[in-house]
C-alpha cells in the first residue's frame, strides 16, 4: 500500500490547524506551522488574503483529509473503515471514531508510550509490543475492551523503554484506558464515548462526504 513520505507538517499547513503529527516539537517554536501558518505551494501566501469558496463538499472533503492525516492513513483503508462502521449498529460517525481509536498503534500513543502516531507504529511493525500476552507486529490491530497491550519482554532492556516511564510520566492518558507505568503495559477500559475524542474531527461531515 502507498504511503505518504513526504513533510508532515505541510499537511498541517494545508489543513489550516495543528495536527501534532511530529509529537514534543510541535509544542516548541520550532513547530513550522508556527511560522508559517498558511497553506503550501506558491500561491499558499497569497491565499490567505483571498476569499476561499466554503461549499459543503469542500467542508466534507477537508473534515475526511483532516481525520486521515491525524491517524496516518491512505484513503484506500479509511474508506474500508468507513464501510465497518456503516455495517455495525449505532452511529455511524461514533463507529468510525471508535474503530480508528482502538488501533493499536493509536492506543499505544494514547498511553504515551510513542511521541506520535508514527512512531507509535513503528515500534509495533518491529516487534516491540504484545497484546493480551501475544506478540504482535500489525499497527492496524483492532483494540477491544478488556485487550491488553505492553512491552515486550526482551525489548524492555533497551535505552528507549528504560527511559520511558519517566518520560511517558507528564502524558494524560484518556479515561477509556488504564496505564501502569512499571510494567509499561496498558488496558482498553472500553471504547471511548465522543466526549473522549478529538473534538476538531467531525465526523458527521465525514458521512455526509461518503454518502454523496
Amino acid at each position: 500500500m502507498s504511503k505518504y513520505r513526504g513533510p508532515v507538517c505541510k499537511l498541517c499547513r494545508r489543513e489550516g490547524d495543528k495536527l501534532f503529527l511530529k509529537g514534543e516539537r510541535c509544542f516548541t517554536p520550532k513547530c513550522s506551522f508556527e511560522r508559517r501558518n498558511y497553506a503550501p505551494g506558491q500561491h499558499g501566501k497569497g491565499a490567505q488574503f483571498r476569499r476561499r469558496r466554503d461549499s459543503d463538499y469542500n467542508r466534507q472533503l477537508r473534515a475526511k483529509q483532516r481525520a486521515r492525516r491525524v491517524y496516518g492513513l491512505m484513503e484506500r483503508q479509511f474508506r474500508r473503515y468507513y464501510g465497518v462502521a456503516l455495517g455495525r449498529r449505532g452511529v455511524t460517525g461514533l463507529n468510525l471514531l471508535q474503530i480508528l481509536e482502538s488501533r493499536l498503534d493509536n492506543v499505544i500513543y494514547r498511553l504515551g508510550f510513542a511521541q506520535n502516531r508514527a512512531q507509535a507504529r513503528l515500534l509495533v511493525t518491529h516487534g516491540h509490543f504484545a497484546v493480551n500476552g501475544r506478540r504482535s507486529d500489525v499497527p492496524s490491530l483492532l483494540m477491544a475492551q478488556g485487550d491488553e497491550v505492553s512491552v515486550r519482554e526482551g525489548s524492555l532492556r533497551r535505552t528507549f523503554f528504560k527511559d520511558l516511564p519517566a518520560i511517558a510520566e507528564d502524558k494524560v492518558v484518556p479515561n477509556w484506558l488504564s496505564r501502569d507505568l512499571k510494567a509499561l503495559s496498558g488496558t482498553v477500559l472500553h471504547l471511548p464515548e465522543r466526549s473522549e475524542i478529538d473534538s476538531n474531527l467531525q465526523e458527521q461531515l465525514i458521512v455526509e462526504y461518503y454518502s454523496r
